[in-house]
């Protein structure tokens, strides 16, 4: 049961039980004759005090305001009530008052501290006590009634630590639930963010190709007056964002399904860039293949698409060399292609998207605990790639 569905019911109980007990004792108080004046005195005196303090923990308990304003002084009033029944029902005709003392007992052990429950009790049985041994009642209700008021202060203690525990229970399990909407909503970040990169790696492939091949026929047209050559070049330009965005659409498809074995997709990627560029492209793989996680074989494949991007910019007809080495707790991509001009020329972490190419790789592998690294060795530009494992 919720804990607000718990605190309603124990709530109804305990103002049903107090219902009952005074309507149990005003019915013995009122409707029968009194013995003596004192008797009177005394059952009237403690059936208005029941009544007052029996109201205002009603209304502290309806109402925030009147808890925040009156709340202090229910401790007294239960005190008073646990006193003033007590002594009542030590009266030939008041039995019934011991009802309202336990009840007194009960709600201050529930609704307050283990120290003010126990002063509120203890307060009623010196009372009872005091009274008892100074009018000369006979040792059984001296005994007696004390006995009922212990008894309901461990009652409420009873009732309060399974409040307590239902509450603790309560906020466990919204904190419990917070996590989870927290978590799921981490996941469902992360996977946008996941296919915002993989849109964007994908269109600065496609796109950067195309750029290519649009610098190629603008220079054809402006350096050769070549029109025929523009427009065939312009033609594979058109190929090429038509195969772009095929790819892209075919890639969101298939995002959630995984991508393909990093040897097989280098190689497709080799292929490509051979058949676009005329250019030589060897692939290779050294070591046992392993399979790799799948943020470990994207940021791998990325980087494979931004290097050959740059190759296809800077050297489109120069051969190109991609290795996949895997050695023990590492897995490396290297990308090697040949200079046609100083080592300054070829930007070491930037593309025709505008600096957010490799860079964005780098970004991707340092998330995994990978590596990247770019720059002129032997006349030749090197980009290398590393994964854990």
């Amino acid at each position: 049961m919720p804990v607000r569905d718990t605190g309603l019911v124990l709530q109804k109980l305990n103002w049903a039980a107090a219902s009952v007990a005074l309507a149990v004792v005003g019915a013995s108080t009122f409707t029968q004759p009194f013995g003596r004046t004192r008797n009177a005195v005394s059952e009237i005196t403690a059936f208005a005090v029941a009544v007052l303090t029996l109201a205002l923990w009603a209304a502290t308990e309806r109402s925030p305001a009147v808890r925040a304003r009156l709340g202090r002084l229910l401790p007294f009033a239960w005190g008073a009530m646990a006193v003033t029944s007590g002594c009542a029902a030590l009266t030939s005709s008041g039995g019934p008052f011991s009802l309202l003392s336990a009840m007194a007992t009960v709600g201050a052990a529930n609704a307050f501290s283990l120290a003010v429950a126990g002063t509120v009790t203890g307060a009623g049985v010196l009372a009872v006590a005091s009274v008892g041994l100074a009018f000369g009642v006979p040792a059984w209700k001296v005994l007696f009634y004390p006995l009922t008021l212990l008894l309901g202060m461990l009652f409420g203690r009873l009732e309060r630590g399974y409040r307590l525990q239902a509450e603790q229970s309560a906020a466990l399990l919204a904190n419990a639930e917070q996590i989870r909407s927290e978590q799921n909503r981490s996941v469902t970040l992360d996977e946008r963010n996941r296919i915002a990169r993989e849109i964007h790696d994908l269109l600065a492939h496609s796109l950067g190709a195309l750029s290519v091949q649009i610098q190629a026929a603008q220079a054809v047209l402006t350096d050769q007056r070549d029109i025929d050559r523009a427009v065939e070049l312009l033609g594979h330009a058109r190929k090429m964002a038509t195969d772009g965005l095929k790819e892209t659409r075919r890639a969101v498809h298939a995002l959630r399904a995984g991508m393909p074995p990093l040897p097989e997709a280098l190689a497709d990627l080799g292929a490509d860039h051979q058949r676009r560029y005329a250019a030589q492209v060897r692939f290779d793989v050294t070591g046992a293949p392993r399979s790799l996680s799948a943020d470990a074989g994207l940021a791998l494949t990325r980087a494979a698409q931004e290097s050959l991007v740059n190759t296809a910019k800077y050297a489109p007809h120069q051969p190109v060399e991609i290795r996949l080495d895997y050695h023990e707790g590492r897995t490396a991509l290297t990308v090697v292609s040949r200079l046609t001009g100083p080592a300054d020329g070829h930007p070491a972490l930037e593309t025709v998207n505008g600096g957010y190419g490799l860079a964005g790789m780098r970004e991707r592998l340092l998330l995994i605990d990978g590596s990247l690294h770019a720059g002129p060795a032997d006349g030749n530009w090197v980009v290398t790639a590393q994964v854990p494992q």
